[in-house]
């Protein structure tokens, strides 16, 4: 009976949900159809990473409002639909549909975006305690702004941490190589000593196998092994979060008048009273 009950109240919320919303109804209706497409025709190809991959997004897809259900929190429609379109084009654009190659700073605008994202939940996150009447702390703006700096800025370093372990045990390339044509380091100097030793307008690499064959790159210079990348992507996560700081900044120091900001930061909802039928029944 409270199965039925609590499948009932679900679908209701929906309903009303979508009445309310009906922008933020409609682009998650058709990127779902996207990817649930996508998912078939992986299947029918015999790419079963592929089909992970869409799997895994439809349940990514399903975060925010699960987030909004069990800790109780209002996430803005403009935040939901930006979170949405972010693992899609991360997920099926940027993987499956090789984006990240094709479009060399598709890359870069996610990490961008990743850092923007990051900073307002570690905003929200505090933002939320900030305004609880139980507790007895009151946090500045500049503290506020602060810890959503570090906080996206933590959550980009762990993101590069992941990308260069996926590397090393599965030479997966997630941290994208870079063509370079001059280096500078201490291993090339003759005398074993600390000074650095540089070589200019490089044009391609000869590898040598453990077996004697050699293997030109053709690359037109030197091959860098993610390091570019990864300052790249921590740069633009740094850019991302350095925005939103300011916005969130201006945000608590006008005590949430702002309605550019109000979009990006989720509210805690109040606790709904408890129903009198089950009060009758305790």
């Amino acid at each position: 009976m409270k199965q039925r009950e609590s499948r009932a109240d679900r679908r209701r919320q929906f309903r009303d949900q979508v009445r309310r919303n009906p922008g933020l109804a409609a682009v998650y209706f058709i990127l779902r159809l996207l990817v649930v497409l996508m998912l078939i025709a992986q299947v029918f190809n015999g790419n079963f990473e592929n089909v992970f991959l869409c799997v895994l997004t439809l349940f990514l897809f399903t975060l925010p409002s699960f987030l909004e259900r069990k800790i109780r929190i209002d996430i803005p429609n403009t935040l939901e639909i930006i979170i949405l379109l972010f693992i899609f084009a991360a997920e099926i654009l940027g993987e499956i549909r090789a984006y990240y190659v094709t479009f060399p700073y598709w890359d870069t605008m996610l990490h961008t975006l990743n850092g923007f994202l990051c900073a307002a939940i570690g905003f929200s996150l505090l933002d939320i305690l900030n305004r609880n009447e139980r507790l007895t702390f009151s946090l500045s703006p500049v503290y506020l702004a602060v810890v959503a700096f570090c906080f996206s800025m933590t959550i980009g370093v762990l993101w590069e941490f992941f990308e260069c372990t996926m590397d090393q045990l599965f030479l997966l390339d997630m941290q994208k190589d870079t063509i370079v044509h001059s280096i500078g380091s201490v291993m090339l100097d003759p005398t074993g000593g600390n000074t650095p030793v540089a070589i200019h307008d490089i044009t391609d690499v000869i590898v040598v196998t453990a077996d004697g064959t050699q293997h030109p790159l053709g690359l037109g210079g030197y091959l860098d092994i993610g390091i570019l990348d990864t300052m790249k992507d921590l740069f633009v996560n740094f850019i991302g979060a350095v925005v939103f700081s300011f916005i969130g900044y201006f945000y608590v120091k006008n005590r949430g008048k702002g309605s550019f900001a109000r979009r990006f930061i989720p509210k805690a909802l109040p606790h709904e009273p408890e129903r009198a039928g089950k009060k009758d029944g305790e």
